[in-house]
């Protein structure tokens, strides 16, 4: 087992394990850590902690210290010279007629750097403005490229749940997210129903995609023939949550009647995860 310290950075949902060299921290503690970008300010997420050492990444780098009333003043310093400094480098981009957006400007906490993120439809030729940028700051400047869905997250947007984005909310890192989740789920493939804020497939379809793919697995084709207790018949439709199948059967008196038959009737076998997910899934319905 390692004693560590979780904290959180601006603009990232994701936990980094630091070593806290023997100082007790609370949770929401400021704090000041040296990472791959320099000394940086972050807040404590989990307090110390004892955890396997298969979750972390050997060596721990230290904590330098706890936070102090000065720095948490340099931070807000920081965040209120940040709107100038967008300020600045949007007139600059417009004088130089470069086809780029900027998103966010970031200080580091010693202030030794000062970061802008932008979009653009290809690569941009910046070296002119990083030139015009360092002239006026007086500090060394990076400009980084980001894209769709890293914009949406750090400005933050609602989504059309009416909940935050979960990208800006709890996501830690974006996961692939295809169109055949969609296509598996039973949704509309139409790409404004199933895009989210930053016009990229949601995030949320992967949430429950474990399930669907294994239960879609068992579920009968559309126009196969399947054997019920009331005949045979052709299958119309499935429901993948319920884990029924409505099939098409003609009766004796040749009218052609449809009945709803759960898998195990018509001898499929599912697994006993499965069912409980199923059963999770059929109460929300209900509700």
């Amino acid at each position: 087992m390692a004693l560590i310290v979780g904290i959180k950075f601006k603009n990232t949902n994701k936990t980094y394990y630091f070593d806290p060299i023997g100082i007790t921290f609370e949770e929401n503690d400021g704090v000041i850590v040296e990472t791959a970008r320099g000394v940086e300010f972050g807040r404590v997420a989990v307090p110390n902690k004892e955890v396997p050492e298969s979750e972390i990444v050997t060596p721990l780098k230290p904590v330098v210290r706890k936070a102090t009333e000065k720095d948490e003043k340099q931070v807000e310093k920081n965040l209120a010279d940040r709107e100038k400094a967008i300020s600045v480098v949007n007139e600059k981009v417009g004088t130089l007629k470069l086809n780029m957006k900027i998103v966010d400007a970031e200080y580091t906490f010693d202030r030794h750097k000062l970061i802008f993120y932008f979009t653009a439809d290809g690569r941009v030729d910046f070296r002119e403005l990083v030139r015009e940028l360092a002239s006026v700051f007086k500090l060394r400047i990076e400009l980084r490229q980001i894209y769709e869905r890293d914009d949406t997250k750090m400005r933050g947007a609602l989504a059309v749940c009416g909940r935050p984005c979960c990208c800006t909310s709890h996501l830690p890192e974006f996961e692939k997210v295809s169109i055949k989740m969609a296509k598996i789920q039973g949704l509309s493939l139409n790409p404004q129903k199933i895009s989210g804020c930053c016009g990229r497939l949601m995030c949320c379809l992967k949430y429950e995609n474990d399930y669907y793919t294994e239960v879609y697995k068992l579920m009968p084709k559309l126009g196969s023939k399947v054997k019920t207790k009331d005949g045979e018949g052709l299958v119309e439709s499935n429901d993948i949550l319920r884990q029924a199948v409505t099939v098409k059967i003609m009766s004796k008196d040749g009218t052609l009647e449809r009945h709803t038959y759960k898998l195990e009737e018509l001898g499929i076998t599912v697994r006993q995860n499965a069912n409980e997910i199923s059963d999770e899934g059929t109460d929300d319905i209900k509700e």
